[in-house]
């Protein structure tokens, strides 16, 4: 029998994110001199800090490479951050050996057909309500918000929730 969402959170010692369509709404803003802007939520950014603060680092797991994510990791400070990797498989694989983890213990938020490599072998899987329809039917949370729009703190708070640690009225540092 499959293992309940709680029971998977509860497991969890890595929170994982794909960027466009996850940790930004997916739009891409270029300007004379290449990648320009990027929309971030500041909601995901107090979830990723709030799971920092309850020891549960994050990492960035994406196949585009942008200044832009590495100041916004540096900000939230993400503990891993691992861009430019198009095989998402070989990326996770580096992840998992940086960070002395199995597969079951890493939680992955992730919107495209990219990502289903990583999303199949998680402990625990999710996406935003606007990924692709193959990674709705893979995963094992579906989020209510849309990519850069919330989705990231809902899987924020499942993990701290189901661990005992929400601690929903403190507001840390910087978002």
């Amino acid at each position: 029998m499959p293992s309940s969402i709680p029971t998977k959170a509860r497991r969890v010692k890595l929170l994982a994110l794909d960027v466009d369509g996850v940790l930004t709404d997916g739009g891409l803003y270029y300007g004379p001199a290449g990648e320009a802007l990027k929309r971030f939520d500041v909601k995901d950014g107090l979830g990723i800090v709030l799971c920092r603060e309850a020891g549960l680092p994050a990492a960035i797991l994406t196949a585009r490479s942008s200044p832009i994510v590495a100041e916004r990791a540096r900000d939230l400070g993400f503990a891993h951050v691992l861009q430019g990797r198009a095989d998402k498989a070989a990326g996770f694989e580096e992840l998992l050996a940086a960070a002395g983890l199995e597969d079951a213990d890493v939680a992955y938020v992730g919107d495209d057909v990219n990502d289903l490599p990583v999303l199949r072998r998680v402990g625990l899987s999710a996406c935003p309500a606007d990924a692709v329809a193959e990674v709705r039917r893979a995963v094992d949370h579906r989020c209510r918000a849309p990519g850069g729009h919330g989705a990231v703190r809902e899987v924020c708070e499942l993990i701290l929730r189901a661990k005992g640690l929400w601690r929903g009225s403190r507001r840390p540092g910087p978002r």
